[in-house]
């Protein structure tokens, strides 16, 4: 069974073409919570294109809340550690400390991407993670790393100390679409990866372009405690309703 965190960053980019507070991401979070969600996940970006410091704060202070009820409710920040701080974008590490999420999912994208495409390469970047981690797990928070399904990087991610690692699914998904014919040899990659990181004493996150049909498939290669998923979820909801849909999702994750 895998939980289901929901990304609310289309919410709060809709609610950022116009003036005011609507759609409300926080009224959105809670019928997340309410319909089956198990968790909540935020993008902020140095640009707040989508959420903003402030929903971050208000974000972790509903999940708090949220604890009293369900205490295995959870909080996910993700984002780029390396973004420097902009404006009144404090930078990723600032919002960690300030508001102890659950989990810190720290992701190579820049400014300039339209969304998270790869994982890190950690012979490049390992060396100035090393102290970002050790900072993020002696604040209590779960720290995971963005990753594609390759061993020699994942051996890599648990010689850093991460608790657990988020496989970047986007070539599974394209794979999936196409009905290509390296699917199989593409799941099996990740097969291996989610049971090799296991072995390390990882825990394994997944997402990215993980939706209603692709969903079934990938989770039965075993082992992902965890799907983060917002830009299909929300897709899906114009069609058929917010509450309706988390629900369909949410049956996906706990099925496998």
């Amino acid at each position: 069974m895998a939980a289901l965190s929901v990304n609310l960053n289309k919410i709060a980019l809709l609610r950022n073409s116009r003036e005011g507070n609507s759609p409300s991401v926080l009224d959105f979070a809670n019928m997340a919570i309410d319909s089956g969600a198990d968790g909540l996940t935020v993008h902020p970006r140095p640009d707040q294109r989508h959420i903003r410091v402030s929903d971050v704060y208000d974000l972790s202070r509903f999940v708090n809340a949220a604890k009293n009820k369900n205490p295995s409710i959870e909080f996910n920040i993700e984002g780029n550690p390396f973004a420097p701080a902009l404006a009144d974008y404090p930078g990723l590490l600032k919002l960690i400390d300030d508001t102890r999420p659950d989990q810190a999912t720290l992701v190579p994208d820049t400014n300039d991407q339209l969304t998270s495409d790869h994982g890190f390469d950690l012979t490049k970047d390992g060396k100035r993670l090393a102290p970002i981690v050790d900072a993020i797990k002696s604040q209590g928070v779960r720290c995971c790393l963005f990753m594609d399904p390759d061993l020699a990087q994942i051996k890599l991610a648990h010689k850093l100390g991460v608790d657990r690692i988020e496989l970047y699914t986007g070539p599974y998904a394209a794979n999936y679409m196409q009905a290509s014919s390296k699917l199989d040899d593409c799941v099996q990659r990740y097969q291996e990866a989610a049971k090799y990181a296991v072995q390390l004493g990882l825990g394994v996150n997944a997402g990215h372009d993980l939706n209603l049909d692709n969903l079934s498939r990938f989770l039965a290669i075993g082992n992902i405690a965890e799907v983060s998923i917002g830009h299909a979820l929300t897709v899906d909801a114009l069609l058929n309703g917010y509450k309706r849909t988390i629900l369909d999702y949410s049956k996906l994750c706990k099925a496998k």
